[in-house]
């Protein structure tokens, strides 16, 4: 069984790595080569004072993860690093210490199962046009966008590939609803601690992936990010998954988040652009077989 489940797991990562496409192949949207990383300079604020997380009058620009989605795991042997289609760009380390192995996870046995299931299959939402959550909407290889609107006391992360979809961060010191219709992006409330913003996010159904590789959750996983500009080009970005009903304990992982200059979101139709249609639902290539449900 272990042999058949590392088995399936490379060969979804090398199918993972060829497909998915790079930044500097689609040049940001706009055509032309991939734009080198700009000379670090110090985080920028708002006139009070305040981190800006977006960018700053005049500029444009997204935030990207690599040339790939990034998973919330790290391989177990240097061998397997190349699978995992890690950015080798700077930083050029990408993995927090934080970011656990695959072995680390601390799976229940029937999430570790689903995640077999759901490696050997590839039946990840996002190749079906469906949402991410969690930290599966910023780790995109098409870039995010982190929009903060003060006078409304929201901040909104802007998806261009995938569902081309949103999320609502409430910053107005709201609670959580007492009886939440479980979603995709659940219902998020967010904060500043200092220089970094921490958004709790409980409410999501069980149909978002929280990263490409299908980590398992329930309606009980509860989220807690933190997003730090650690300098103009880059964020590091930190979650803890807590899912009772997933994992026998919480656990966290992380990544960074570099800042693309000179690019902008663009119109992109999901089920236009879908570089997996033998995946898409109702395809005659999309194998029908049972799969494993949640208990």
């Amino acid at each position: 069984m272990r042999q058949l489940f590392v088995s399936a797991l490379a060969a979804f990562l090398m199918l993972a790595v060829t497909e998915q496409p790079s930044f500097a192949q689609r040049g940001g949207g706009g055509g032309g080569p991939a734009r080198p990383a700009q000379p670090a300079q110090p985080a920028p604020r708002w006139p009070d004072g305040r981190m800006n997380l977006g960018p700053v009058p005049g500029e444009t620009g997204l935030w990207e993860v690599g040339p790939t989605a990034q998973p919330l795991t790290r391989p177990d042997a240097p061998a397997d690093f190349g699978l995992f289609a890690a950015d080798t760009r700077e930083p050029t380390d990408p993995f927090l210490a934080s970011k656990p192995k695959l072995s680390q996870v601390p799976f229940q046995p029937w999430a570790r199962a689903l995640f077999a299931d759901r490696v050997q299959h590839r039946r990840e939402p996002y190749t079906r046009c469906k949402p991410s959550g969690g930290a599966r909407q910023v780790a995109t290889a098409y870039g995010t966008q982190l929009l903060e609107v003060p006078e409304l006391r929201r901040l909104y992360i802007l998806e261009t590939g995938g569902a081309h979809s949103f999320r609502t961060i409430y910053m107005d010191g709201r609670p959580h609803p007492a009886n939440l219709s479980p979603s995709y992006r659940g219902h998020s409330a967010g904060r500043w601690e200092g220089d970094t913003l921490v958004v709790d996010t409980v409410g999501f159904n069980e149909g978002a992936w929280i990263d490409n590789l299908g980590m398992p959750t329930t309606e009980k996983l509860h989220t807690i990010e933190s997003f730090t500009r650690t300098d103009f080009n880059t964020i590091r970005y930190e979650i803890t998954i807590d899912d009772s009903g997933a994992y026998t304990a919480a656990w966290k992982s992380g990544f960074y988040m570099r800042w693309v200059a000179g690019t902008e979101s663009f119109e992109f139709i999901c089920q236009d652009n879908n570089k997996a249609s033998d995946l898409m639902v109702g395809d005659g290539g999309l194998t029908v077989e049972t799969p494993l449900f949640v208990p």
